[in-house]
């Protein structure tokens, strides 16, 4: 059997690096991406194909692929979407260029790159293409509201493209973590900076305690789980003969599942603004 390929993005830290190592550890050809050089060229130094794309970017998109076909000559057989950021911030606080920006890479970078591998896997009569969204593709949470709508868009996306390549030989998939060690929270204090004039806010006060929060030393959800977490059901989902569509990491994830089918949303509320 041919050695199996994966192009996945994101691979700087968390759930795309230990998603890569874990894959080239059984054998995978793992092309790991990230949107800086730098972060490429160490992990070059740790033994994996790496290389930039930034999701921002149609240019890096294009060559980014483009270099995955020259060596695998012309095929690809998985896909996994997992970059993304947060642009943390009440609503209504959120000016139209931070939408704009995030949406950019969370969404509209994951349907450009996977609108260019569609061709190449229906012409091989295969392939898997892996959507990393997040419970809060799931449910709604109160500062999350740019990176919550990115994420629904997405699952929407995924459902329809799942159904309109029924019979293509290729499976759409969503992997849906919760709390999952990484360093989101932390890459995220730039967006907020640049985009979120908080003292201006008729919520002003809010602030105070989310910033202690978004600032403060770093402590562990009591539901949270390390990426190999994620990365076990990526496995099941590029390497079983019948994957699912979706798969959920974590409880609190399994949770919010069980919220949506059994709640109301006005319970559902009174829920998630005690949380």
């Amino acid at each position: 059997m041919s050695e199996r390929s994966v192009l996945i993005t994101g691979c700087s830290s968390g759930i795309g690096y230990h998603a890569a190592h874990g894959l080239k550890a059984r054998g995978w050809r793992v092309f790991a991406t990230c949107r800086r050089e730098a972060d490429c060229e160490r992990l070059r130094a740790e033994g994996l194909e790496s290389f930039p794309l930034d999701y921002a970017d149609e240019v890096s998109i294009e060559t980014a692929l483009a270099e995955v076909l020259m060596r695998t000559g012309g095929t690809l057989d998985a896909l996994y979407n997992n970059g993304a950021f947060a642009s943390p911030g009440l609503v209504e606080d959120l000016p139209r260029g931070a939408l704009r920006e995030i949406f950019e890479v969370n969404l509209f970078g994951y349907h450009d790159l996977t609108r260019r591998v569609i061709p190449v896997m229906r012409a091989q009569g295969h392939g898997r293409i892996i959507n990393c969204s997040s419970v809060l593709g799931l449910v709604g949470l109160q500062w999350r509201g740019a990176y919550v709508a990115t994420k629904f868009a997405m699952e929407g996306l995924t459902d329809v493209m799942r159904l309109e390549l029924t019979g293509t030989g290729i499976h759409c998939i969503l992997i849906e973590p919760g709390p999952i060690t990484s360093m989101i929270r932390q890459k995220a204090i730039p967006q907020f900076e640049k985009w979120i004039d908080w003292n201006a806010s008729a919520q002003r006060d809010k602030y105070i305690k989310f910033e202690n929060r978004l600032y403060g030393p770093p402590s562990k959800d009591r539901f949270e789980l390390g990426p190999e977490a994620v990365t076990a059901k990526l496995i099941h989902a590029l390497e079983s003969p019948r994957p699912k569509p979706r798969y959920y990491v974590t409880l609190p994830t399994y949770f919010a599942g069980i919220m949506r089918r059994l709640l109301s949303t006005r319970m559902m509320d009174w829920i998630r603004t005690r949380g």
